[in-house]
């Protein structure tokens, strides 16, 4: 979902609507830039959220620091549901209303979109250069294309083809329950629901999920656990200290690889799958070789569909800000010709 808020309808010339503000705030840090032209960025600033009393706060400081220009236009990626005007972070306690904040910066339109709708929307300005693709052919041109991403949460999205572009779509798909594949990950599962009741793929497949895995395998081997991190975990896992580290790592792997193609399935994503989000990128010459892509096509009847679709790594440095302005590029284009 989206918001947005937007004094007037009439828009002038796109090449007067510059410069943007474009924003990617997550629970912890703020990253604010200015978009000077399409795609391009500067002044790129990166806040700590609780050094601010309210978002408007964070904004203004932003401001002053990129030289208080004039500014028109703002679209914002927030880690949160976008459902209507008002926002209650939900890592976070800032909580406004989105026409408020647009009237107290002085804006004609503020956009708020889901985070990682717009990291789906980045994926649509991705370079080669910054897609490392693991198995599979060649993605097929104007077909669906499925985002997935397992960081703190576990975000889902997929971009749909249309007439003026890929759309991205706005789901929670990291919420559905998590299938699982063997009697290992039903182990696991089991594990999972004494602890937490309902298990969702985001369970397994974050942050949070390597820890859950890794306490699961080390109650099923009957070994002492240590407190371990998801970082150290994946350490001990690649460096060979810990075989309990790197099964983790394995089964992490082809969890992912089962809620992937799941979703390629469901979108008919011969467009590709798209990984996003902070943890694959880490162990990434692991990940190529890692039991993920053997799990993706594991799927009987369909196992040719799928060994088809080709899976990228997404390294974009700043596919928030990208996304954001992707959305706000395109909110400007369809409120002009109204």
């Amino acid at each position: 979902m989206s918001s947005t808020t937007t004094k007037s309808k009439k828009s002038e010339n796109q090449s007067h609507t510059y410069p943007r503000i474009v924003a990617d705030i997550g629970g912890t840090n703020a990253r604010f830039a200015l978009e000077t032209s399409q795609q391009v960025f500067e002044h790129i600033e990166v806040l700590p959220c609780n050094d601010y009393d309210t978002i408007v706060d964070a904004a203004k400081e932003f401001l002053k620091r990129a030289g208080n220009p004039e500014v028109k236009h703002a679209a914002v990626a927030i880690a949160n549901p976008v459902v209507g005007d008002w926002l209650q972070m939900t890592n976070h306690h800032w909580s406004f209303s989105i026409e408020t904040t647009r009237q107290a910066l002085h804006l004609e339109t503020l956009l708020f979109i889901n985070d990682f709708t717009a990291q789906a929307l980045a994926i649509t300005k991705a370079q080669p250069e910054e897609l490392v693709q693991v198995g599979g052919f060649q993605a097929v041109e104007n077909a669906p294309k499925a985002v997935i991403g397992p960081g703190t949460g576990l975000g889902v999205s997929g971009l749909i083809p249309s007439p003026s572009g890929y759309v991205a779509l706005a789901g929670e798909g990291g919420h559905t329950s998590f299938p699982p594949f063997d009697d290992t990950e039903v182990m696991i599962w089991q594990y999972a629901k004494r602890k937490h009741g309902h298990v969702s793929a985001e369970r397994f497949l974050s942050g949070a999920g390597l820890v859950l895995i890794y306490e699961a395998l080390a109650e099923r081997e009957g070994v002492k656990r240590q407190k371990l991190t998801p970082a150290e975990i994946s350490e001990k896992a690649l460096s060979g200290t810990s075989p309990l580290c790197r099964l983790t790592l394995d089964i992490f792997s082809a969890m992912l690889g089962t809620v992937a193609s799941n979703l390629a399935l469901t979108l008919g994503a011969r467009g590709g799958v798209y990984l996003c989000g902070g943890i694959i990128p880490r162990f990434i010459d692991y990940f190529k070789y890692s039991p993920f892509r053997n799990r993706f096509e594991n799927k009987g009847r369909f196992d040719a569909y799928l060994a088809a679709i080709p899976v990228y790594v997404v390294l974009s440095k700043y596919p928030g800000l990208t996304g954001a302005a992707v959305a706000l590029d395109n909110h400007l284009t369809v409120n002009s010709l109204t």
